[in-house]
């Protein structure tokens, strides 16, 4: 009710004002006391019908405004949270690039893991046939040696002088 008694006040001011000004076009000495207290009431009659007449729809302009301001203010929080899916969805987008991405990783690790297996496989497979053929040389050397001797003792066997046999 403060508002409404101020913009009354400010009616009762500007009907007064206009008619102070209608009176200053008459001349000073005509009844100017019981003038202005018949145009007070004048005055204080036409404020309030004005004020009947134009408070209600400027109350329900003020209600109007508030309610859309309300409304505006609903429809900002439900923006913002709107939004915030639309993040949320963005960095689960992200997040599910992500874990392909490491899927597709996991897959080569597990590829290349696989591989260093076989090789690690092979050379140990080369690695004991190497051995095995060294050991068959070695062999194979020390048999040919063996057999050299056995050669060299034969011949010697057979350069030394033989008692002939007596008949």
């Amino acid at each position: 009710m403060g508002g409404e008694r101020s913009l009354r006040d400010k009616c009762v001011f500007w009907v007064r004002l206009e008619a102070i000004d209608g009176l200053s076009d008459t001349s000073p000495d005509e009844g100017l006391i019981e003038d202005l207290t018949a145009e007070d009431k004048a005055v204080e009659q036409l404020a309030e019908g004005l004020l009947s007449h134009y408070l209600p729809d400027l109350q329900r302009s003020k209600q109007a405004l508030q309610e859309l301001t309300q409304n505006q203010v609903v429809l900002l929080d439900t923006l913002e949270q709107e939004i915030s899916k639309f993040k949320e969805c963005h960095s689960m987008l992200d997040i599910n690039a992500l874990f392909t991405e490491a899927k597709h990783y996991h897959t080569k690790l597990v590829n290349i893991r696989k591989e260093m297996l076989m090789l690690h496989e092979k050379t140990s497979k080369l690695k004991v046939k190497r051995a095995l053929k060294l050991q068959q040389k070695r062999q194979k050397e020390e048999l040919e040696r063996e057999q050299q001797r056995e050669k060299e003792f034969e011949r010697e066997k057979q350069l030394t002088a033989k008692p002939a046999k007596r008949t």
